[in-house]
């Protein structure tokens, strides 16, 4: 299990305890070492995927540090623990978190209120005592906000699934048109798909070009269901494919898929791919079909090149 970046702060400093100038990337291993952290546990990553969730922990661990001065930067990716970490190692404390480093140092304390204004968590200064939400305690800012995204997006997909659910099967199938117009296949909307008529689609419900030239098509079966879809419905599909002589089908319904439908799809000469209702949701959402963009955050970190001397 991947130790919390407020757990690493003890053993960080004790890891440069010597007084000597140590890199970053030489801590890191150390860490994951002493942490026993399996292959598994140094390749998760956070949900954005755009930084390793241990690797995350161990840099805001060193923040934190630094920020109360018990560490201090000596170069690019080098650092040295200073005369306060030196006082804090010869106490022998039996941990270190931010709770401790505020209690201690009182203006690491001013700079995490300024920081911490809302929310759930106060410092109260009368006692020297600190009050952290628990969340936070265990979360770097970064997961923070990408779990905070997550639980937004999963009730996101989960109102447009609702949403589907309701609407006519006319409606819907022509949204699935368009979505997979969104994803790339044929180009305009006018030139690449169409839905068939609904009163005469013979198991085929939309008909799309796989390339802007239309060299294949792909033909649609677009299902608002409530129940699971099982082999006889795929079976039904495979039949209307062969009807047309159509090489690639496209099932797509709001409900899920049974284990032996899943394995009979995946058995056929004629490629057919199956969509769900929560993959549909997802697909909505990541190409903007239903939903529309509310607020941007853009997150910043130091350029580090930038501020290397000549």
């Amino acid at each position: 299990m991947i130790p919390d970046y407020q757990s690493l702060m003890l053993p960080l400093l004790s890891y440069i305890s010597d007084g000597k100038i140590h890199k970053t990337q030489d801590a890191i291993s150390f860490l994951a070492k002493k942490s026993n952290l399996t292959e598994t546990d140094l390749n998760e990553w956070l949900p954005s995927k755009k930084q390793k969730t241990f690797h995350n922990r161990v840099y805001w661990s060193k923040a934190h540090l630094k920020m109360a001065g018990v560490i201090e930067n000596i170069g690019k990716g080098q650092f040295k623990m200073t005369n306060r970490g030196a006082e804090i190692l010869k106490a022998n404390p039996a941990f270190i978190n931010v709770k401790y480093l505020a209690n201690k140092f009182e203006d690491y304390k001013n700079l995490i209120t300024g920081y911490r204004k809302k929310g759930n968590d106060k410092i109260v200064s009368q006692n020297e005592e600190i009050e952290v939400n628990d969340l936070e305690l265990n979360q770097t800012p970064e997961e923070q906000i990408e779990f905070g995204y997550q639980k937004i997006r999963n009730a996101l997909e989960q109102e447009i699934l609702s949403k589907i659910k309701c609407i006519h099967p006319a409606f819907f199938e022509k949204i699935v048109v368009e979505l997979l117009v969104k994803m790339g296949y044929g180009g305009s909307l006018e030139e690449a798909g169409k839905v068939t008529r609904y009163t005469n689609d013979e198991g085929i419900d939309g008909i799309i070009k796989e390339d802007k030239l239309g060299l294949d098509v792909i033909y649609i079966q677009a299902k608002r269901w409530e129940g699971t879809i099982s082999r006889p419905e795929i079976q039904k599909f495979v039949g209307a494919l062969a009807g047309q002589r159509a090489k690639k089908g496209v099932f797509i319904t709001t409900s899920n898929f049974s284990k032996e439908a899943t394995s009979y799809a995946l058995q056929m000469d004629t490629k057919i791919v199956l969509v769900d209702g929560d993959s549909l949701s997802k697909y909505m959402i990541d190409y903007n079909l239903g939903v529309s963009v509310q607020n941007n955050y853009e997150i910043k970190k130091i350029d580090s090149d930038y501020f290397d001397e000549e």
